[in-house]
């Protein structure tokens, strides 16, 4: 026998069916959302200052208030070819055939041009669409469909700020151009400063080549200003970027500059009650939002916004002695160098920290500073000593220099006075007998004079008597004449050499010279050999180079003689010695004698 189901059972499966199938539906015909379209058109091309701000703030502030759902579209009006019909049909045709699939969800018209573009043109292009109209006309007409903001230009604001800043001011300079938009804002200007009361005396740079304009800018009178507009054309019909300009005008002028738009700022202007762009910009993009949310166009009432700051670059009050505390109060201050607590400030914190966590450490250190200061007095005593050690050693260097001069000096005295003299009459008597005996006499004699130069010679290389004589730079002349012969040149220059040196001097250089090409000649087997002697306002400078294969220094050094002596003579005369070689690359052999050594001999003044 089949049971029947209650209906009260039957009844509540038939509801849960009919829940899960309204619920499953619309799930099953979900679509992603739609990007919401938006066109921005500019009234200023797409390299000015305002459109380039515009592009970098609105498209992320409609795209974060939309959360990613945004189609967003630019366009620029070249306000310079606008009054031309010609351009106006261009323009609407060219964005009817661009744009005449794309329906958009808003329209945005940056500034009067084009504002009046669209308002137009409206009809032919976006009939339907929501439209949102920033202004600068007080007087704007508000159209179905349209919300806006409208935002007046303030020219007065800065001239009230010119007057806050330089009290004693007399004139003031409007910088305008002569493009038809440099007209446009210098009727505006004109229009807005007659009604102040009591101005300065105004006087407009309007139209003006360029070159007319720097030169007047550069002969201002004392206790003036100038106030930047807008250059984009001058009278020749120039062209220019009206920000470039403004650094054109700031660099000539020889009074401070101002203007009216913050974008001036860092190029050279003191400052201004300045129309901040990005404020103009964040207001309409909020105002945007509402109406892509979905609000009402003609509900949303149109909003008077003011977007002036005042502002004052920190390093041109310096530049012009002008105090920087006259500012207004709510001046916004830039470019300021950042004081050491805005740089360092958090370094500070952690520095304190840091201290008070090593105090305890300190303490403890403390306790060990006798002992560390009796070391050191123990050391300092332990460096004295020492200098006077190394004092004493070369004091004896020199005294045993000195006194190898002097044997060299008898030992070269008696060589030439008695044996060269002996070895003179041998060759003499020599001579006689070769009548005698030719062959074996001649013989003799070659063999006599051989060793009478040899011994003349070694009496001049002990003890060069042409260096007391004639002076070093002869002697030194002489020594590489001695010296060369084939396959080896050895060549001689001098600079500015005093004639009149001191003795001791001239011989320390002449051994140093001796002493390097000597090694030269011995080991270097090099073919050419420079001696230059050159005298400055600070030392005396002896140079030995050659082009052989030369040497590792730090191995050769200690292994002879030849290079310690010429280190100890010439810190003996309070200089120094420089050697330099390696493997290949030839040697070079520096001394210096300071001035203090050769000056007072010499009569040269250091």
């Amino acid at each position: 026998m089949r049971r029947r189901i209650p209906r009260s059972i039957l009844l509540q499966l038939l509801i849960a069916a009919v829940i899960a199938f309204t619920q499953f539906v619309p799930l099953a015909n979900a679509q992603p959302p739609t990007p919401k379209k938006v066109l921005v058109l500019y009234s200023t091309r797409r390299d000015a200052e305002f459109s380039k701000v515009g592009e970098n703030e609105l498209p992320r502030l409609l795209d974060n208030g939309l959360a990613g759902d945004l189609d967003y579209y630019s366009e620029f009006v070249d306000r310079a070819r606008f009054s031309r019909p010609s351009y106006d049909a261009a323009l609407r045709d060219y964005l009817h055939m661009k744009y005449d699939a794309v329906r958009f969800d808003l329209v945005i018209a940056m500034q009067d041009i084009a504002a009046d573009f669209v308002t137009k043109n409206r009809n032919n292009l976006f009939s339907r669409t929501p439209l949102v109209v920033l202004t600068n006309n007080p007087g704007w007409a508000r159209l179905p469909n349209t919300t806006g903001v409208i935002n007046p230009r303030n020219f007065t604001g800065t001239l009230a700020f010119i007057r806050r800043m330089q009290p004693d001011i007399e004139n003031v300079f409007v910088v305008t151009g002569a493009g038809p938009v440099d007209k446009e804002y210098e009727n505006a200007v004109r229009g807005q400063l007659k009604s102040i009361s009591s101005p300065p005396n105004i006087i407009y740079l309007s139209g003006l080549t360029t070159p007319e304009l720097l030169k007047h800018l550069s002969q201002l009178p004392p206790r003036s200003a100038v106030y930047y507009v807008l250059v984009s054309q001058d009278r020749l019909g120039a062209k220019y970027h009206p920000l470039d300009f403004t650094d054109r005008v700031a660099a000539a002028a020889n009074a401070p500059t101002y203007s009216w738009v913050d974008s001036a700022m860092g190029h050279g202007i003191l400052g201004g009650d300045l129309y901040v762009q990005q404020l103009v910009i964040e207001q309409v993009g909020q105002l945007a939002l509402r109406v892509l949310r979905g609000v009402d166009p003609e509900i949303i009432p149109v909003s008077t916004f003011t977007a002036s700051v005042p502002q004052l670059d920190w390093r041109q009050p310096r530049r012009w002695g002008i105090d920087e505390a006259r500012r207004p109060a709510g001046t916004l201050i830039r470019f300021r160098n950042p004081t050491a607590w805005d740089e360092y400030g958090n370094y500070v914190i952690a520095g304190a920290i840091t201290l008070f966590t090593q105090a305890v450490l300190i303490a403890g250190l403390l306790l060990n500073r006798r002992r560390r200061r009796q070391a050191e007095d123990e050391l300092r005593g332990s460096q004295d000593e020492l200098r006077k050690s190394y004092e004493r050693i070369r004091d004896l260097g020199g005294r045993l220099l000195q006194a190898q001069e002097t044997e060299r000096s008898l030992i070269a005295g008696e060589l030439h006075d008695d044996i060269c003299q002996r070895m003179l009459l041998l060759t003499i008597e020599l001579q006689s007998l070769n009548l005698a005996s030719p062959s074996t006499v001649t013989d003799a004699v070659s063999m006599a004079r051989d060793i009478s130069k040899s011994l003349h010679d070694l009496s001049h290389r002990l003890h060069p008597t042409r260096l007391r004589l004639l002076g070093l730079v002869p002697a030194l002349d002489q020594l590489c004449q001695d010296v060369s012969r084939a396959g080896l040149a050895v060549k001689f220059t001098h600079e500015n050499v005093p004639p009149a040196l001191a003795p001791e001097v001239m011989l320390c250089l002449f051994r140093i010279a001796q002493e390097a090409l000597g090694n030269a000649i011995k080991y270097s087997e090099a073919s050419r050999v420079s001696v230059h002697l050159a005298a400055g306002a600070a030392a005396l400078r002896l140079d030995v180079s050659d082009n052989g294969q030369g040497f590792d220094v730090e191995a050769a050094w200690g292994k002879g003689l030849g290079f310690m002596s010429m280190t100890e003579r010439s810190e003996t005369m309070g200089g120094s010695l420089e050697i330099n070689s390696r493997p290949g690359a030839g040697t070079r052999v520096v001394a210096w004698i300071p001035d203090t050594h050769y000056s007072a001999a010499s009569g040269l003044v250091a």
